[in-house]
This record gives C-alpha cells, sequence and structure tokens, in this order.
C-alpha cells in the first residue's frame, strides 16, 4: 500500500461556520467518494483557508463527518494581491494502491479555476 496526497479546494459564498461545514463536508465526501476511500484510509488532513475567513476551523467540518481518529490540523493560506477570496483547501494523506496518475484531486465550483490543469 503506498502513501498518497490528494489536492481540493472549495469557495465559499460566505464567512459563516454552517456554510463553512456544509461546504468543507462535501469537499471531503467528494475526495473520498472519487477516489473509492473510507476515513479508515486517511492519514492526516491539512487544511488551509484564506485570511478572510473567521467563522470556524475547517477541521470541525471534519469531525462532524465522523473523522475523529484522524491528525488534522488548519493554517492560513497566504495573502496573495488578486487572490480568489473564502477558499479552503486540503491535502489528504491517504493509504491507496492506486496509481498516482489516478488520483482524483477536487476542486468544487468556482474552485476548478485554481487547478484548470488538474482534469476534474
Amino acid at each position: 500500500m503506498a502513501v498518497r496526497a490528494v489536492r481540493g479546494a472549495v469557495q465559499l459564498e460566505r464567512d459563516e461556520a454552517g456554510h463553512m461545514d456544509e461546504q468543507v463536508g462535501a469537499l471531503l465526501t467528494a475526495v473520498l467518494e472519487r477516489n473509492g476511500l473510507t476515513p479508515d484510509d486517511l492519514i492526516s488532513i491539512w487544511f488551509t483557508a484564506t485570511p478572510d475567513l473567521h467563522s470556524d476551523f475547517p477541521a470541525a467540518a471534519a469531525r462532524k463527518l465522523g473523522i475523529v481518529d484522524v491528525p488534522l490540523i488548519c493554517a492560513q493560506e497566504l495573502d496573495v494581491q488578486g487572490a480568489m477570496p473564502r477558499v479552503v483547501r486540503v491535502l489528504v494523506h491517504i493509504e491507496s494502491d492506486r496509481p498516482r496518475g489516478e488520483i482524483a484531486h477536487v476542486y468544487l465550483g468556482a474552485a476548478a479555476a485554481l487547478r484548470k490543469d488538474i482534469a476534474q
């Protein structure tokens, strides 16, 4: 079994805790589903949020999905002028037999513009 990394992002419409839970939950669910994963396949998850998001920790959404025994950490994304606002990004470390080229990275909604080079 190999260690792989899955990237993903979602742009929030507004900075509200409930909305963040919903959108980050949808992102994590899509990462799991598109890669045929269960929470047992997860090693750790890094979350970043743009500096304009203050309502909650993105990792809280993972806990609400039942991802309770996986190390999670949150950090602030670089404050780059002109960057897309209200974005939560994830870097999910997994155990998988999938070749690196078959990992499905997930960019939901407007966040798809962040990585046009990765097929959705």
